[in-house]
């Protein structure tokens, strides 16, 4: 983030041709100065770094959500398959108290 550039002479200038002490004149340029120096203004250089950074936090947010997903569909078919596999057993148990 960049400060303003703030001209104190120009400001003190206008001030005492309106019709301000000259005194009033240095101490409001003075107070603005200090104020505009706090400031923290944003630059089209700032704003497009602050885009690029969170299109790349973004890209690499999706990326781990992929892979996640990834992960979670592959335990997921693993329980399906276990899940069969004991429901073919409870199943073959019936069958077999049926039979006997």
């Amino acid at each position: 983030m960049t400060a303003i550039a703030f001209d104190t002479l120009k400001f003190t200038k206008h001030l005492t041709q309106a019709g301000a002490s000259r005194e009033l004149a240095e101490a409001t340029a003075e107070a603005f100065k200090e104020a505009a120096g706090e400031a923290e203004i944003a630059t089209k250089g700032d704003l497009s770094q602050l885009e690029q950074t969170s299109k790349s936090d973004l890209s690499q947010l999706e990326q781990n959500i992929k892979t996640e997903f990834t992960r979670m569909n592959g335990e997921i078919r693993l329980i399906k398959w276990m899940l069969t596999l004991l429901l073919a057993g409870v199943m073959s148990l019936v069958f077999k108290s049926f039979l006997a």
